[in-house]
């Protein structure tokens, strides 16, 4: 999500809502009470994220809140919207709409168009995503984000944080990332990925982090994320980028995804394994993550 903030941000911020198409009654829930009437003419004045959700700050002291679910997409085109980019146009091939216009294709669920001529296209064939629009003054209680624990990537996040987060977790180390209340936005992957980097067994129990693991455990989270971001996110099955094309951090998993291959740390000749926790797929390499 935030490799998509950081790509509508100069396109967006300072942009009007001239038109807003919203296709069905509901995505993952029913849209917002008069969604349309609320969002038309309304201007962007910011962009942010907490956790997997983007925020809009919108001029009418309201929030354009988003959540792409599993396979939600933003597609950015224009700011002709009948102009595609080539590598929008790539996407569409791909997915086997190469002559479907930005926005008229199935699962184009919301078509947002700006006064600079700018079209995003949420698409979302599972429909998991989600949209609502809150107060501003209401965002911090509202039921999605009561709760969440601090962003990974700001300065609350730390060794001394996980410290005292995590010393009376009883939960493996790999579901305890995954717990927004412990940290906001780590997503299954990057927690298999700092685990390894951290050389930390995803199988330890939380509580026996703090301490030397919590030292290298809050650093690899954040410098997996980095990588991540500047690679533009990661593409297995659904994700893209704005622009269509796709993120390419998948080429650099030391685990993820590589039951059986050799690990990458340097000396250590363990093999990737494969195991679940909580019914998500875990990868990690039994020799060196202790």
């Amino acid at each position: 999500m935030e490799t998509v903030r950081r790509a509508l941000e100069p396109r967006l911020q300072g942009r009007r809502f001239a038109r807003v198409d919203q296709r069905r009654p509901d995505l993952r829930f029913p849209f917002p009470d008069d969604f349309v009437a609320r969002l038309t003419g309304r201007t962007v004045e910011t962009l942010r994220r907490r956790a997997k959700y983007l925020l809009l700050a919108l001029d009418s002291d309201e929030v354009l809140v988003i959540h792409l679910g599993m396979s939600g997409r933003m597609i950015l085109a224009g700011p002709d919207p009948d102009t595609k980019r080539q590598e929008t146009a790539n996407f569409h091939h791909q997915a086997g709409r190469a002559d479907s216009a930005i926005g008229e294709a199935p699962h184009d669920h919301v078509v947002f168009d700006f006064d600079d001529g700018t079209r995003v296209v949420f698409n979302d064939h599972r429909r998991f995503g989600l949209m609502d629009l809150v107060g501003q003054d209401q965002l911090e209680t509202h039921k999605l984000f009561v709760g969440l624990g601090p962003e990974p990537l700001g300065n609350a996040f730390s060794h001394v944080y996980l410290n005292d987060a995590l010393r009376a977790k009883q939960t493996p180390i790999k579901a305890a990332l995954l717990d927004q209340r412990v940290v906001a936005g780590i997503g299954n992957i990057y927690a298999c990925e700092a685990l390894h980097r951290s050389a930390i067994s995803p199988k330890r129990l939380a509580r026996t982090v703090p301490g030397v693991r919590a030292a290298r455990l809050a650093p690899a989270v954040k410098s997996v994320l980095e990588d991540a971001i500047a690679a533009g996110g990661s593409s297995l099955r659904d994700y893209v980028q704005t622009d269509g094309s796709l993120g390419y951090f998948q080429h650099a998993f030391a685990v993820y995804d590589r039951e059986g291959k050799p690990c990458q740390r340097p000396g250590c000749d363990g093999l990737i394994q494969r195991i679940v926790q909580s019914g998500r797929s875990t990868f990690y390499c039994g020799k060196c993550q202790r």
